[in-house]
């Protein structure tokens, strides 16, 4: 196995009182696709932002190594090199990320000015190159417009092509597809998997739909309130995941294999507020499934028994969450899983 592109240790984050990040950690491989997966607010961004510490205001505690440096140790000259040129992000907003004034070539211009030593028109061919790449028909006279002329579908294409034109080792995309449409949403992903594999680079993908991630990643991380409560290979977290929060996301997206008059069912109640988070298990007052003990004892990332690579914050024992699961996937509500759970002594 590689040595790690990007290794995040321990990572807390805070902005005031609140912790918004709590002891993360991951790590991506050159060349490696990862999902950050969970509802608004339950620290994604914030956990990508700091891999470029574009996090006003916030204080920082651990480590995350690039290339085995820390870049929570850089100055801010320092990161301005990082920032585009090792490590690119694309933003939820590209309306916003585009300034208004300025003809969307001449961003582009600009970014691979400012980390390559390449005159105007050198630099104006490969953004031109770059358009094309990312699917903008007619990228040569597209190259003067303002980003108000572009699409939605089309603004987010520029976006990608404004944060791989540098080629990074590693992209961040934060909800790439947010306010497209289906078919829109479905190009873009495409259009990142395949820059992915053609430019070798490392992909973070953040989204609160499991249901994007299906075809684009390798290893998935799911977050709540702050935390990481499940890290696993795609494979499992889609066949045999073993944290309620994941049962919960996974069942409020619609598939194919059922009935399509089958009702989603949402996750109960709202995430907690990070400023007074509840005591023991922060999921503990949506689970279905939680037991007095659970509002006391704070779980940890643990390893799977049969798996060491597959890690879940869960204190209910391994064998009652693989029946609930089971009993989930059968089409059973979670009222009805814990009726069998119980049945079965395993309660």
């Amino acid at each position: 196995m590689s040595a790690p592109l990007l290794e995040v240790k321990d990572l807390t984050v805070r902005f005031g009182d609140a912790v918004v990040v709590d002891r993360v950690s991951f790590f991506i491989a050159p060349g490696e696709k990862f999902a950050l997966v969970g509802e608004s607010g339950s620290g994604k961004t914030v956990s990508s932002l700091a891999v470029l510490q574009l996090n006003q205001d916030a204080r920082y505690e651990g480590s995350i190594l690039l290339d085995g440096q820390d870049v929570l140790q850089k100055s801010e000259r320092q990161m301005q090199r990082v920032r585009g040129n090792d490590v690119a992000m694309i933003f939820q907003d590209p309306l916003s990320s585009l300034h208004p004034f300025y003809k969307v070539g001449r961003q582009l211009v600009e970014a691979i000015q400012a980390h390559k030593y390449v005159n105007k028109s050198e630099a104006k061919e490969r953004a031109i190159e770059f358009l094309g790449m990312v699917g903008i028909p007619d990228p040569r006279r597209r190259f003067d417009n303002y980003p108000h002329e572009f699409s939605g579908g089309m603004r987010q294409r520029a976006m990608i092509a404004m944060a791989l034109v540098n080629e990074p080792r590693l992209l961040i995309a934060d909800e790439p597809t947010t306010a497209l449409d289906v078919t829109v949403q479905a190009q873009i992903l495409d259009l990142i998997a395949r820059l992915q594999t053609e430019l070798e680079m490392a992909v973070i993908l953040i989204t609160h739909d499991l249901g994007v991630v299906a075809e684009v990643t390798d290893h998935i991380g799911v977050m709540y309130a702050g935390r990481i409560v499940e890290h696993a290979d795609k494979r499992d977290i889609f066949r045999a995941p073993e944290h309620p929060y994941t049962w919960g996301l996974l069942q409020s997206i619609p598939r194919l294999d059922r009935p399509r008059d089958e009702p989603l069912v949402p996750i109960p109640g709202r995430p907690p507020s990070l400023i007074t988070l509840p005591t023991g298990c922060n999921f503990h007052p949506r689970c279905p499934y939680v037991r007095p003990r659970h509002r006391e004892v704070d779980p940890r990332l643990e390893p799977v028994p049969e798996d060491p690579a597959h890690r879940v914050a869960c204190l209910l024992p391994s064998e009652t969450r693989k029946r609930l699961w089971q009993e989930l996937s059968a089409g059973k509500a979670p009222e009805e899983a814990r009726a069998e759970i119980v049945e079965g002594g395993l309660a």
